[in-house]
């Protein structure tokens, strides 16, 4: 489902973009702009809540501290 979006741009902005990008193609490049950066936050917020899940960094600092303890273990 797409829904309109009204924005404010500079106007050398507005005219440039209508020069430079195809009619009907200027919401497109704005998602394919856009989308990383939501993609980004919540990658981000994924990461902040499992760093605050104390449970999970205590297994996951074990896990680390044996693989470091089998990789020391290990002949050359």
């Amino acid at each position: 489902m797409q829904r309109e979006l009204t924005i404010s741009i500079d106007e050398q902005v507005y005219r440039d973009l209508h020069q430079t990008v195809l009619p009907r193609q200027i919401g497109p490049l704005i998602e394919s702009l856009v989308l990383p950066r939501l993609l980004t936050a919540d990658l981000e917020a994924g990461y902040l809540a499992m760093a605050a899940d104390e449970e999970h960094e205590a297994e996951a600092l074990d896990w680390r501290e044996a693989l470091l303890t089998d990789i020391a273990d290990e002949t050359r």
